[in-house]
């Protein structure tokens, strides 16, 4: 029973097309969470003399806001995710059940 449950789920369209574009999201996401992660960590290895720029007169350099992009960045991309998870994913999810149950 379990096994032949996985075969339709397998073999479903639906199943097929959730798992490629939610691997292919999930990746392009990853990618450019790494872009922009590592794009930092190079900065504070051999960009020190853009990070230590200070802004105008006070005493804030380009290193604080830069590193505070990298931290909404991940925020955003990761409500995005879950955004598109609830809207599309999840009713991928529930005609698969729908179908095959």
């Amino acid at each position: 029973m379990e096994e032949d449950l996985v075969q339709r789920i397998r073999s479903n369209p639906n199943y097929q097309r959730l798992v490629s574009t939610r691997s292919t999201y999930g990746w392009v996401l990853a990618g450019m969470m790494m872009v922009v992660y590592y794009g930092y960590i190079l900065l504070v290895a051999f960009g020190k003399t853009l990070l230590s720029t200070r802004i105008g007169d006070g005493v804030m350099t380009w290193g604080i806001p830069i590193g505070l992009f990298v931290i909404v960045f991940t925020v955003a991309i990761t409500g995005i995710y879950v955004w598109r998870a609830n809207r599309e994913f999840d009713d991928l999810t529930a005609q698969i059940r729908k179908e095959v149950l």
